[in-house]
């Protein structure tokens, strides 16, 4: 019988997460919005129910991933379908080259020409986007966004729900702190505290706005 992977979130982002899915070993994909019925379609798919519709057929489904940008959003969707007895799964594109000695985490979704080598660790629900890459002994918390281009040298730490903006570049050993922002092209060649957004090369953190 064809395996077939529940997506819920029906974005662009869901469809790169679709069309990963198909590249591997997945033969059918079913789409889940919240906006759903007054949005009916994303690229080629149609969308099947909405949240509700997802969560009382959960028990039928061969697997289920979280295809949301947001990181927090995510992290907090993948833990109610845990509660609910989901089988989350992790989508690898098969041009995705992955260390035999790397570790992915739970609902992680990794996309075309992404890299992942010695040792890397990737915590539950990340997101590592196409052609973007994770060098030797870095160590990812949970719902971490690499975007796509972006670079991470080797044993950078990255905290939970922070996110690698497109094309950014990450000196080795770096700390990266829970919540970062790390803006597009942005190169980061000293620790970042929790929270902080950074931009620019070097990265400096964004001035705090005045009310």
């Amino acid at each position: 019988m064809p395996r077939r992977l529940t997506i819920l979130g029906a974005s662009g982002h869901g469809k790169v997460v679709a069309e990963t899915a198909l590249a591997s070993d997945w033969a059918e994909v079913e789409f889940y919005d919240r906006a759903w019925p007054d949005k009916q379609r994303v690229g080629r798919w149609v969308i099947a129910g909405d949240d509700a519709a997802l969560w009382a057929g959960l028990v039928y489904k061969d697997g289920v991933v979280v295809a949301i940008g947001d990181n927090r959003t995510r992290l907090v969707l993948l833990e109610r379908l845990r509660q609910a007895g989901a089988q989350l799964v992790s989508i690898v594109h098969p041009m995705a080259c992955i260390s035999g000695s790397a570790e992915l985490g739970e609902g992680t979704v990794v996309m075309a020409g992404a890299i992942v080598n010695a040792d890397a660790v990737v915590g539950e629900g990340g997101i590592l986007n196409t052609g973007c890459s994770v060098d030797h002994d870095c160590i990812l918390g949970e719902a971490v966004h690499i975007s796509p281009g972006a670079r991470l040298a080797g044993d950078v730490h990255v905290g939970d729900q922070a996110w690698i903006g497109i094309g950014a570049s990450v000196r080795q050993g770096v700390r990266i702190g829970s919540g970062v922002i790390v803006g597009a092209g942005a190169v980061v060649v000293s620790d970042v505290a929790d929270g902080l957004t950074v931009v620019g090369v070097p990265a400096k953190s964004m001035p705090a706005v005045r009310d």
